[in-house]
């Protein structure tokens, strides 16, 4: 009993908190466990590999539409292709476009991979203005050095 303070009060405190600290620690724990699904990373085209994203786990895809890879499909079903300009990805999508989707523009999409490794969107965000592209498909652009400017001439 060296170690416990001789104060009655001051044992049942320090007894409360060797209990309740335990408890906290697994309720974050398990907190943070369950969060890891919630977290959904941004990658571009040339970026994305079968040992990095998985099938199945959901991602956000950034690039520009490839020219000419726009095909509709039955119903709503839409097939378009993503390019960071070095690599390029097949997306399809059901749904309804953005007004200001169009090749050559800005996009990123969310979704998942399927089996056969192509992206299965379940969103698709188009740029809003002609001056607007989303910051992290910007910057890797400007990694590869791909990047066109407002006027459209490289830097």
């Amino acid at each position: 009993m060296g170690l416990l303070p001789k104060s009655p009060k001051a044992r049942r405190r320090l007894w409360l908190i060797a209990a309740i600290t335990p408890v906290l620690a697994l309720a974050l724990g398990l907190s943070l466990w369950a969060m890891r699904d919630a977290v959904t990373f941004f990658y571009s085209p040339s970026e994305i590999t079968a040992d990095l994203v998985p099938e199945g786990r959901v991602i956000r895809l950034g690039g520009l539409v490839e020219s000419g890879s726009v095909q509709t499909g039955p119903g709503a079903m839409v097939r378009f292709g993503v390019t960071d300009n070095a690599a390029s990805t097949q997306v399809v999508f059901e749904g309804d476009l953005p007004d200001l989707f169009r090749e050559g523009q800005g996009v990123v999409v969310l979704g998942a991979f399927d089996e056969a490794r192509v992206f299965q969107a379940r969103q698709v965000l188009a740029r809003h203005d002609e001056n607007y592209l989303p910051r992290e498909v910007a910057d890797r652009l400007k990694e590869k050095g791909e990047w066109r400017g407002p006027e459209g001439a490289r830097p």
